[in-house]
């Protein structure tokens, strides 16, 4: 039941914390915070639920994550471009070692086009490809397998009033 209350708990600040950061971005930059940490209290014990880091422009650059004892469990670091979109994400497991690697690619508009995901070793896992109608609105997404072949597209449709 405890840990039903915490992952509640958790999951609640996490919707808060994730949903207002991108609102306080420029408070942020203005008050050159470097981290955020957050922790639970569970039976007078603190313990370590995750870091967020960010950049002089407030922009988000690694999360840490940690488990139910407060040990860091995986960690995500963020490669970004001149406008602030990540342009490269790694990420880690609890023993720092890579897991996997994600590139992204964008268009004149800076929507997003493609997404190439890597295993540890550098191995070509999956592709994601993005098209966009004239309004910079989303057509499609396809995922591509290791050796370029369509697993799956996802349309999107948009209604007007």
């Amino acid at each position: 039941m405890i840990f039903m209350r915490r992952l509640l708990f958790i999951l609640i600040i996490n919707l808060f914390v994730y949903s207002s950061f991108s609102q306080k971005k420029k408070e942020i930059k203005k008050l050159q915070i470097k981290s955020t940490t957050e922790s639970v209290e569970v039976n007078g014990k603190t313990i370590l639920d995750s870091k967020t880091v960010f950049d002089k422009n407030g922009e988000i650059i690694e999360e840490q994550k940690y488990d139910d004892e407060g040990k860091l469990s995986s960690k995500k670091k963020y490669k970004l471009d001149v406008n602030g979109d990540v342009i490269e994400e790694f990420e880690y497991d609890a023993a720092n070692n890579l897991v996997q690697q994600k590139t992204i690619k964008y268009n004149f508009a800076q929507k997003k086009t493609e997404e190439l995901f890597y295993d540890g070793k550098n191995k070509l896992i999956k592709k994601h490809t993005y098209t966009y109608n004239n309004k910079g609105l989303k057509l499609s997404k396809t995922t591509y397998d290791a050796s370029n072949t369509i697993i799956s597209i996802k349309k999107y449709s948009y209604s007007f009033k």
